[in-house]
């Protein structure tokens, strides 16, 4: 994938519609709304790390990240499983190939709402050090194997520290997509933070440091929902009943900041570890993963719904 490739079609999400709103009950006043989080399953999770779920649009595919060694190009590599209808099981998970996965770590895979953008993070060769988030373009957004070499986002975005956990925001309302990810470059407010770029000419413009979403502890892995007004992040600042737990922010418009994030509630959160939420495309159905008690291997995917 050409680089001006990436340019020319990334500005051209501004045109894509956010589809249908979700009403204004779904905000962080309902996080008791959630259900019990229910194990995706042995046939998706192994008996090792299986992480940073992410469901695309149609919700039918499921892209995580995982260390199983079967088939893997070398430390974690990004899998997906599919199914027919939003009513069948998960099926058998499947490498993306070696276009996306490389003998480095892979995670934390996001698509963009269109479907035509993979974004992840990576440390391999080729970036500014550390961990850098990388874009990859497929023409046809129903071809799950159909992914082109990837791109390293650039300066605007990478460092020489930690990024990671990319979730792609475009907007009609304001025409100005955005990417928001996680950084522990230096000048940040805790150990972590979330930092948001939003796009320019065609391309990311400098990152700013999300103040609301941030905290003195580590903030993690965000996932907007689609319209803008809705924000999942992990976070160990006060009130987590583990080591990371799972918050939620919101706000009446795409052009007002961030509330101070809410606590998801002990039905979601545990006194394990839970990271990398994932909202589906109506906002309804959250995938995270955990290594709580009943997880198969270190860190299952698991799923709510409200």
């Amino acid at each position: 994938m050409k680089l001006a490739c990436t340019h020319m079609v990334i500005g051209a999400v501004v045109v894509l519609g956010l589809g249908v709103l979700l009403s204004d009950s779904v905000t962080a006043s309902n996080v008791g709304e959630w259900s019990e989080p229910v194990n995706v399953g042995p046939l998706v999770n192994s008996p090792f790390d299986d992480i940073s779920p992410h469901v695309s649009k149609n919700g039918l595919s499921l892209y995580f990240a995982s260390t199983r060694n079967t088939g893997s190009f070398g430390g974690e590599d990004i899998w997906i499983s599919t199914r027919a209808t939003g009513d069948d099981p998960w099926d058998v998970p499947v490498n993306l190939g070696p276009f996306i996965n490389a003998s480095s770590n892979e995670r934390a895979p996001a698509l963009s709402r269109d479907g035509h953008y993979l974004f992840f993070n990576s440390d391999r060769p080729g970036g500014f050090g550390g961990s850098d988030i990388w874009v990859s373009w497929r023409s046809h957004v129903h071809d799950d194997f159909g992914w082109q070499e990837p791109v390293n986002l650039g300066a605007a975005i990478n460092t020489s520290a930690f990024e990671g956990g990319a979730a792609f925001f475009g907007s009609d309302d304001a025409g100005l997509p955005q990417l928001y990810f996680v950084s522990n470059r230096a000048g940040g407010a805790g150990t972590q933070d979330i930092y948001v770029s939003t796009v320019s000419d065609g391309w990311f413009g400098p990152s700013v440091r999300v103040a609301e979403l941030s905290s003195p502890q580590s903030d993690l892995s965000p996932a907007i929902r689609h319209d803008g007004r809705e924000i999942l992040i992990a976070s160990n600042r006060p009130g987590a009943l583990g080591l990371n737990d799972l918050w939620v922010a919101t706000r009446r418009t795409i052009f007002d900041v961030w509330s101070e994030p809410v606590h998801l509630g002990f039905v979601i959160n545990s006194v394990s570890n839970e990271t990398f939420p994932s909202l589906s495309s109506d906002g309804r159905t959250l995938f995270f993963n955990s290594n709580r008690s009943d997880s198969l291997g270190g860190f299952d995917l698991y799923v709510v719904s409200r």
